[in-house]
């Protein structure tokens, strides 16, 4: 019996109803977290850094030393455009590599705490293990030992012998 979008609601059992937020959207979320990790990750590089070097000096090159009908940023006006593309490239640089870092950030946050969270178990079963060993050394402290054992054996032989010393000196009398 399968239930429709309108038979769920609060009465039914938290499996079946429909989640609140579509796993889609999460999915959306995360390729674009994936997208702005790439975007820090490539503007970090040297590559970047020559290949927007390479796009500067091509651009004033170009609006420099071509003919005048063929320019579309004027040097005599400071390459207005190209200052605008920067601009334009810097102004969503800035966030996306924020959002990187928030996603690294909460990234580091999830291993901290699993970090934490194993160092507690590490310390418990150390201080198990520790108790385990006290107990065994109080165990094996108390234990008989073999000297013990024929120490105890030999003062038992010689009660006994004393003892049918004793009774064979009672017999003959």
């Amino acid at each position: 019996m399968a239930r429709g979008r309108q038979d769920t609601g609060l009465d039914a059992p938290k499996g079946l109803r429909t989640p609140v937020l579509r796993r889609d959207n999460v999915e959306s979320r995360d390729r674009f977290g994936r997208f702005t990790e790439w975007i820090a990750r490539a503007m970090g590089t040297p590559w970047f850094v020559l290949g927007l070097t390479i796009f500067v000096v091509a651009w004033m090159g170009w609006n420099t030393l071509a003919p005048n009908s063929w320019r579309f940023d004027s040097a005599a006006l400071g390459f207005i455009a190209l200052t605008l593309v920067l601009s334009l490239q810097a102004s969503y640089a800035a966030p996306l590599i924020l959002l990187a870092q928030n996603r690294q950030d909460d990234r580091d946050r999830v291993q901290i705490e699993q970090d934490r969270q194993r160092a507690e178990r590490n310390l418990a079963d150390t201080e198990y293990l520790a108790r385990e060993v006290v107990a065994l050394r109080l165990a094996v402290k108390d234990m008989a030992t073999k000297d013990f054992i024929r120490a105890e054996l030999r003062s038992l032989l010689e009660d006994l012998e004393r003892s049918d010393a004793g009774e064979g000196e009672q017999a003959r009398a």
